[in-house]
């Protein structure tokens, strides 16, 4: 088990991802002020120290007991152990401390399935998230940044749904890289059913984490909600493809207001799984292609992609004054030398050393006193 804090902190944290839906500010402000050995005491006494939960209707705090009754926290921690997993809480050496930034709306504790530390890897992890129903482009470029961000060294964080993430969780391990799935269910429930055997091999390989306690089911809400996890766990978030509306939007809305890199991959114009994307890059969006152009944003000093230009072409080496003798000729038939110099603005002594230098350079061929241009010339 991790160690840093307590057994009755753990239990009791433990016992209150039961209590509280993942991102609840007001869990979080409760949790703040009492601890969490103090919560858990208020939510489950019968005295009047439960008066002492103010700003929430007791409609609303009689839901908060009656999970809080029905929580068996050490059950929940052997479920995961048997697993080969673990419950990490702030304080812990594990815990990502970037997760503090999201305040009172940050997560009680982490369910974790993997060996690797979490905290670790976290510090350099980047988000690739997307559309679930995406095209093959979308895939591939996820697949693409999943490898290719895995073999410089950076951990690919994602939330293992179908489309996007699972195709930059699959680029990621099938680099032998780092990966990481955030659930928005139980870290023992394999959500998309059709991803059963990715979950597993990402939990073997990599890191399988959650809010939510073992055998927990998602929902609309916690999706969204799991997203903010995603965008605070690593240092910048790229999106492949979203609509206009998206949860992979909110992942960088998220991200955008805590301080990280957003990122997005363009696409065609005309495809509405593209608009989305496009929207984010028209407001505080960089634009990235591949894996050196995420880490050269995210990355330290000196991480620069490589120079992007196209192909250098003979004549592009030439000098000014050779180039412009050569663009001097006729494109077709043949010019004396004093034509040329003529054309060139040059003289005719210094036209025709720079002729005498484009002919050895297979630029031009030369007819008795006449030149003429080589239509395809490779010196």
């Amino acid at each position: 088990m991790t160690s840093g804090v307590g057994e009755r902190e753990r239990l009791a944290r433990a016992a209150l991802t039961r209590v509280f839906e993942p991102g609840d500010e007001r869990g979080g402000r409760w949790l703040r002020e009492f601890g969490a050995v103090g919560l858990l005491a208020r939510l489950t006494s019968r005295d009047d120290e439960r008066d002492q939960l103010t700003g929430a209707g007791e409609q609303r705090l009689g839901g908060y007991r009656l999970r809080a009754a029905a929580a068996v926290p050490e059950r929940d921690l052997s479920v995961v152990a048997a697993l080969g997993g673990r419950f990490v809480c702030p304080g812990d050496a594990e815990w990502p401390s970037q997760l503090d930034d999201l305040g009172s709306a940050g997560p009680v504790g982490l369910w974790v399935r993997g060996r690797p530390d979490l905290r670790i890897w976290s510090l350099r992890s980047v988000a690739v998230v997307g559309a679930r129903a995406c095209t093959p482009y979308g895939a591939h470029m996820a697949a693409s940044l999943g490898a290719g961000l895995a073999e410089r060294g950076w951990v690919v964080t994602s939330g293992a749904a179908f489309g996007v993430d699972g195709s930059a969780h699959r680029g990621a391990l099938a680099a032998g890289g780092a990966t990481v799935a955030v659930l928005a269910c139980g870290v023992d429930v394999a959500y998309p059913r059709g991803h059963a055997e990715l979950i597993g091999r990402i939990a073997e390989q990599g890191l399988v984490i959650g809010e939510l306690p073992p055998g927990d089911h998602p929902t609309r809400g916690r999706f969204v909600l799991r997203n903010r996890v995603i965008a605070a766990l690593t240092r910048g978030t790229v999106v492949v493809e979203a609509q206009y509306r998206s949860g992979s939007l909110a992942t960088a809305r998220g991200a955008q207001r805590l301080g990280r890199f957003t990122m997005g991959v363009p696409g065609p114009a005309t495809s509405g799984l593209s608009a989305g994307v496009h929207e984010l890059l028209r407001g505080e969006g960089v634009l990235v292609t591949d894996a050196d152009e995420v880490v050269e944003l995210v990355g330290d000093i000196g991480d620069l992609a490589p120079l992007r230009r196209g192909p250098v072409l003979p004549r592009d080496l030439l000098d000014p004054v050779s180039a412009r003798v050569l663009d001097a000729l006729p494109a077709r038939g043949a010019a004396d030398g004093k034509a040329i110099a003529r054309e060139a603005g040059l003289t005719a002594d210094e036209t025709l050393g720079r002729l005498y230098e484009l002919h050895s350079l297979g630029f031009v061929a030369r007819h008795g006193d006449v030149w003429r241009p080589v239509p395809r010339a490779t010196p």
